[in-house]
């Protein structure tokens, strides 16, 4: 039994490795089209455009940073029954460590978008700091004798301030340093490494702590891995020395203009309501997982894999669908395809629990998570195209900040939600739904989902005065500059 379940762990850690890879490697195929394209080219007013190779590496720590935290906000997720019996609190009192930390990201989102105006390594580094500081006062907590619940609770809230600086970065990293060619598959594959350690969190932090007294040990693992991932951020790059291409010289509006062009722009709420709900369920699904299966017979490994088979596959989908997004630019009709398939997934799942075998929680959970983890970086960079000349983090920032905001109230409603009496029996291999099932969250949480379903798929409608969707004007600019200097002699 424990072969058969390391060796899918293994398969599945294998298949999201793969799928990351892919997406890294892509990133570097497109744009080092650019690389090459680009070495001395001038535009029409003279300037040299450039995309350098050193940019991997300000990505690559990002990428390390979003895999850490997110290992760090879902330590406890799967571990929810071995975590409440090591601290002595109850289940509702753990999924506050995830709530706190969502809540984190909204509280010290203003900073954050001030931060990334300046310079994604700033962002960086104050992310690394707040990590440091936050995993050690967890471990120290956890160590302390009896374990001090709300030391750590502190230490992730540290964590969850950290989160945002570097989450919301891709789109900002990604227009500093990519071009055309590069920029979604840039966005995608930091925005999705933040995932990723969520599903490392899930798959490996069971193995660690198979028994309460293991919970200060596993904590210190995550800290140590933590440290090590923040030392290059001091050595990251802040700029390059010449703009990848037309769009990036262009001056951005200040804060304030951006501001006031994103809450007057149609497109920004048509998509800012869905993706913070989409956002928010993911959240919650993954910080609830072990609580949604447990009444029903599956264990907390169990629950853990299915949690990480909802991330790694979306990885894998993503790793695919971003690198061909890159080249056709087919922001919108890519968005319209997945949101229905993402929210009839939701709806799906109400049923799956009760099936009591690993399949359907499994596949849906696969198909729910690749149109999740495809439609994320399409959606961030459609956003920057429709709202240029905008600064790209401040809507970033504020979706994402919707998204976790939405989330820790998800987790709180759908914890009320739970249904502390059986319904056709009262056992945990009996009945449609036993004690302490969460059918009635489920069933919150997909209608929720269907709801907002229409609004992305207005965009782009002419007759309702919404066809400026399908204008990419960031992208226009570049590919004008691109044929001016195809006709220059």
């Amino acid at each position: 039994m424990d072969g058969s379940r390391n060796l899918q762990n293994s398969t599945s850690k294998n298949s999201a490795v793969h799928g990351l890879v892919t997406a890294v490697d892509s990133v570097s195929r497109t744009d080092d089209v650019a690389l090459e394209e680009r070495n001395s080219p001038q535009g029409s007013s003279g300037q040299e455009y450039r995309v350098y190779r050193r940019r991997f590496f300000g990505l690559t720590q990002l990428i390390l940073l979003n895999i850490i935290v997110s290992w760090d906000w879902l330590t406890f997720s799967a571990l929810s029954t071995t975590s409440a019996e090591y601290f002595d609190v109850s289940e509702t009192a753990i999924n506050w460590l995830s709530t706190g930390f969502l809540f984190a990201f909204v509280i010290v989102s203003p900073v954050v978008i001030w931060t990334l105006n300046r310079g994604p390594k700033e962002a960086i580094i104050v992310s690394s700091i707040l990590i440091l500081i936050g995993n050690w006062i967890r471990y120290a907590g956890a160590r302390a004798t009896g374990g001090h619940f709300g030391v750590v609770m502190f230490g992730q809230i540290l964590i969850g301030f950290a989160q945002p600086f570097v989450l919301s970065a891709p789109t900002r990293y990604s227009d500093l340093w990519f071009s055309d060619k590069g920029r979604i598959s840039a966005t995608a594959v930091v925005s999705l490494s933040n995932p990723f350690g969520g599903a490392l969190a899930q798959l490996i932090d069971p193995l660690w702590a198979s028994k309460a007294s293991d919970i200060p040990n596993m904590i210190l693992w995550v800290s140590i891995m933590s440290s090590i991932a923040c030392i290059p951020s001091f050595f990251v790059p802040a700029a390059p020395p010449t703009p990848p291409s037309a769009s990036s010289t262009v001056p951005k509006i200040s804060l304030q203009k951006s501001f006031h062009l994103l809450l007057h722009s149609p497109f920004f709420w048509l998509g800012f309501a869905p993706f913070s709900i989409y956002v928010g369920f993911f959240n919650s699904i993954s910080s609830l997982i072990n609580q949604i299966l447990g009444p029903y017979g599956y264990s907390e490994d169990e629950a853990g894999i299915c949690g990480a088979v909802l991330i790694l596959v979306g990885l894998v989908a993503a790793a695919v669908i971003s690198p061909l997004t890159d080249r056709t630019k087919a922001y919108l009709l890519t968005i319209k395809i997945l949101i229905p398939i993402l929210a009839l997934s939701y709806l799906a799942f109400i049923w799956m629990p009760q099936t009591r075998t690993i399949a359907g929680p499994y596949v849906v959970a696969a198909v729910l998570g690749a149109s999740s983890f495809a439609l994320v970086p399409i959606v961030l960079e459609f956003l920057v195209e429709v709202t240029f000349p905008a600064s790209p983090e401040v809507g970033s920032t504020v979706f994402w900040a919707g998204g976790q905001l939405l989330g820790g109230i998800f987790i709180i409603i759908m914890g009320a939600l739970k249904d502390e009496t059986a319904t056709g029996g009262d056992t945990v291999h009996h009945g449609d739904r036993p004690k302490n099932n969460m059918y009635r969250a489920l069933v919150f949480e997909a209608v929720l989902c269907l709801a907002v379903v229409p609004l992305p798929l207005l965009m782009g409608i002419d007759k309702l005065g919404l066809g400026g969707a399908k204008e990419s004007r960031r992208l226009g600019l570049d590919r004008q500059a691109d044929q001016q200097r195809s006709v220059d002699p």
